[in-house]
């Protein structure tokens, strides 16, 4: 137990010296943290409170084109800012490139003459299925779709420019819905709809009811800090790899391995010295970064973080967390035969196995082969078993399966590592 405790000490103060390796460890994953939070907590709020600048263009002067643009400023998705009419395609293709917007819409001269022929041609289908009077569309022209433009900059993702395309739609059909009621009503009763039948009409929608699916029962839906949190703790954690894996390499190769042979103690002390040592490196971290998403986050606008209520499964799993990221770093710093390998090496392998466990890209989008890959992550079981307690609200027993997966995970690299040692004669 001495020569443990010995050990132990000697690997703090050797952690202490490495400036590079704190940085990495706690510096970096913090202010990660910080900045991906941040973001996606502005892109989910953005329907709610930040527009999205939109040009519009119209030159049309009929009612149906300024019932368009209230039913436009009604979505609260866009901030509509319009634009003379008699600016051509070259003019707003310079206000887009100059990110004076993202969107642009042109309605043209004839939008409303367009809007007018369509329903009087779906009002005369339906009065003609119903045997009701005559043609209401004859003279008025052939009905086609309405020649309505978008522009789009090139930088606006794909997933963003289809739910801008479905909230524009929206708007047009609720335009021409409109005037296909009008029309009905007049065709059939020879007056003017009532506002009051026609808002009825048009507002009477079904509700959906959204229920949060969560172990515990509860129906408070999760942050985006519920999200973030976990999965850059365990990004963090599994950066370890950077300062304890070259420092293994750096032992190898100055022969502090040989010369613990020489001493009445074994290079094992020594590994499992760094394993305890950096799995409490590991544990510092996930209190650092709970701890900013508990209290700092709010200071900052930034939605609280709501730790698990089971406090028993978090810090078994946090534990677990902790040394299977150690483990893999033992891993690294075993096989490796410089500091750069293992540097090199283990940060991009990081990076790799967050991206195919679900930390950067959420698993329930991967396809094929990529789900295959992901089980192959360690950092998928211990991103899995934290949105179990954070997202489900689950206990011990709802994530006992991934917990199980980690600990089978973990003797594994211990296993590859105590193999590597041997095969290399250091114990």
């Amino acid at each position: 137990m001495y020569k443990l405790r010995a050990t132990i000490l000697k690997d703090v103060r050797v952690l202490s010296r490495d400036k590079i390796g704190l940085i990495f460890m706690f510096v970096m994953p913090v202010l990660l943290v910080l900045i991906v939070t941040s973001m996606q907590s502005s892109t989910f709020e953005l329907a709610n409170k930040n527009k999205v600048p939109l040009l519009l263009c119209n030159k049309d002067t009929g009612a149906a084109s300024r019932r368009f643009i209230r039913a436009i400023d009604t979505l609260g998705l866009f901030m509509v800012k319009e634009i003379p009419a008699g600016q051509g395609e070259a003019a707003i293709r310079d206000r887009l490139h100059n990110k004076e917007a993202l969107l642009a819409v042109v309605l043209p001269a004839d939008f409303s003459a367009q809007i007018t022929v369509r329903t009087k041609s779906l009002a005369d289908k339906v009065l003609k299925s119903f045997g009701l009077g005559d043609s209401l569309s004859a003279g008025g022209g052939k009905p086609g779709s309405v020649p309505l433009t978008l522009y789009y900059h090139p930088v606006l993702q794909e997933s963003f420019r289809r739910s801008a395309e479905g909230a524009i739609y929206s708007a047009l059909q609720l335009v021409e819905s409109k005037q296909l009621l009008k029309t009905l009503y007049f065709s059939i009763n020879e007056k003017e709809l009532p506002d009051t039948l026609e808002n009825e009409l048009l507002s009477n929608r079904t509700t959906i009811s959204e229920i949060v699916v969560s172990m515990d029962g509860s129906r408070g839906a999760p942050n985006v800090s519920q999200h973030n949190v976990p999965a850059w703790t365990i990004f963090a954690m599994f950066f370890v790899v950077v300062s304890l894996g070259s420092g293994i390499v750096r032992e190898k190769l100055n022969g502090s391995s040989i010369r613990l042979k020489t001493l009445p103690t074994n290079y094992f002390v020594a590994i499992l010295s760094k394993q305890i040592t950096y799995l409490g490196v590991t544990m510092a971290q996930a209190l650092l970064i709970f701890a900013i998403g508990v209290w700092i986050f709010p200071v900052m606008g930034l939605p609280r973080l709501n730790l698990p209520g089971d406090w028993v499964s978090f810090v078994l799993v946090s534990l677990l967390c902790g040394c299977c990221a150690v483990s893999y770093a033992i891993c690294v710093g075993v096989f490796a035969e410089t500091a750069e390998q293992a540097n090199g090496f283990g940060a991009l392998s990081i990076v790799i196995l967050a991206a195919i466990g679900g930390l950067m890209v959420p698993d329930f989008i991967m396809t094929g082969g990529f789900r295959a890959a992901m089980k192959f992550s360690p950092l998928h079981w211990c991103l899995d078993a934290y949105y179990g307690l954070f997202l489900e609200g689950g206990k011990l027993k709802d994530v006992w399966s991934n917990v199980l997966s980690l600990i089978l995970i973990i003797a594994g690299l211990q296993g590859i590592a105590l193999w590597g040692l041997r095969r290399k004669n250091l114990i």
